[in-house]
C-alpha cells in the first residue's frame, strides 16, 4: 500500500518535462522488463488460449486508457487528491456495473454503502460547484475510477484462465507494442537526458509502484484471502496524500480528506459480507 500510494506523486514528476505518450511507452516498457524475474522466480507454467487472449487484450487497452486520463489528471490537479479520488471511487463503480450487468440483490447494508458513496462523491467532486468541476481534473480521476472498474471485472474472471503473474506480464507487453506505435514519431530517447528525479519516478512507478507491489498484493491474497487483503488499500489514500504532501508540497483539502473518509466508509459496507 505504500509503494502503491507513492506511485501517484511519481506519476506527477514525471508530467514535469516529456510528453504524455513517451512518458506512457517508457513505463510499460521498464514495467515489463521487471516482471521477467519474477516470472522466473514463480516457475509457473505459462498457458496461453483464446480465452485468456481475450482478457489479456481487453485489460491492455483499459490500461493504456487509464494511464492516459491519470497522467492528463495528475499533470492539471493534485496527485494526492487524485489518488483519494481514483482509490475510493474504483470499488463502488466496480460494485455497480457487477450489480447492473449481474443483476445481483443488493443487501441494506449495499444500498446504505451506495448512498455514502453518493455523498462521498459529492464531496470529493466539488459537485456543489459544477462549473469548478467541470473545469477541473477530477473528470480525469473520475474516468480513471470508471476505467479501473471494468480493468477489475476482467481480472478477477481472467483468473480462472492464466496466472495473476501472467496476465499482469501480457498486458504490460501489449501495452508496451502498442504504445510504442502510438508514440513512435516522438523522441523517445529523450529519457536518457533527464536528471535524477526523472530517474528516481520512473524507476519507482514502474517496478516498485507496479510490478513489485502488484506482485506482493497477489502473494498476500493467497497467505490471507483476498477480502483481508483488500481491506488493505483503505490505506493507499493515507500513503497517497503524505507523499504528495511530503515531496511534492502539495496541500492537503479539507474536502479530499472528509469526502475521502466517506467513501471508505462506503466501500466497507458495499463489500460487507451478509449472512
Amino acid at each position: 500500500m505504500v509503494l502503491w500510494g507513492g506511485g501517484w506523486t511519481a506519476l506527477k514528476i514525471l508530467t514535469y518535462d516529456l510528453p504524455m505518450d513517451v512518458i506512457i511507452f517508457w513505463r510499460f516498457f521498464f514495467m515489463t522488463l521487471s516482471f521477467l524475474p519474477i516470472i522466473y522466480f514463480f516457475k509457473e507454467p505459462v498457458i496461453l488460449n483464446a480465452a485468456s487472449l481475450k482478457y489479456i487484450m481487453g485489460s491492455s487497452f483499459l490500461n493504456i486508457s487509464f494511464m492516459v486520463s491519470a497522467f492528463l489528471g495528475i499533470k492539471y490537479g493534485l496527485a494526492g487528491a487524485g489518488s483519494v479520488i481514483i482509490t475510493t471511487f474504483s470499488p463502488i463503480m466496480t460494485f455497480i456495473l457487477v450489480a447492473i450487468f449481474f443483476k445481483s440483490k443488493l443487501s441494506t447494508a449495499q444500498y446504505f454503502g451506495l448512498i455514502l458513496g453518493l455523498i462521498g462523491g459529492y464531496i470529493l467532486l466539488q459537485l456543489n460547484d459544477f462549473h469548478l468541476f467541470l473545469n477541473s481534473s477530477n473528470i480525469y480521476f473520475l474516468l480513471c475510477a470508471l476505467i479501473w472498474a471494468g480493468v477489475t471485472l476482467l481480472s478477477q474472471h481472467s483468473q480462472k484462465h492464466i496466472h495473476p503473474i501472467h496476465y499482469s506480464f501480457f498486458i504490460s507487453v501489449i501495452a508496451t507494442v502498442v504504445t510504442f506505435f502510438y508514440a513512435f514519431d516522438s523522441n523517445l530517447m529523450a529519457v536518457f537526458s533527464q536528471g535524477w528525479k526523472f530517474w528516481v519516478s520512473m524507476i519507482y512507478l514502474a517496478v516498485l509502484g507496479q510490478t513489485l507491489a502488484t506482485t506482493i498484493f497477489f502473494v498476500a491474497s493467497g497467505k490471507l484471502g483476498s477480502q483481508k487483503t483488500s481491506s488493505f488499500m483503505f490505506l493507499v489514500p493515507f500513503f497517497a496524500l503524505s507523499s504528495a504532501w511530503l515531496i511534492l508540497d502539495e496541500p492537503i483539502q479539507l474536502h479530499i480528506i472528509f469526502g475521502g473518509f466517506i467513501s471508505m466508509i462506503a466501500v466497507y459496507f458495499i463489500n460487507k459480507k451478509t449472512n
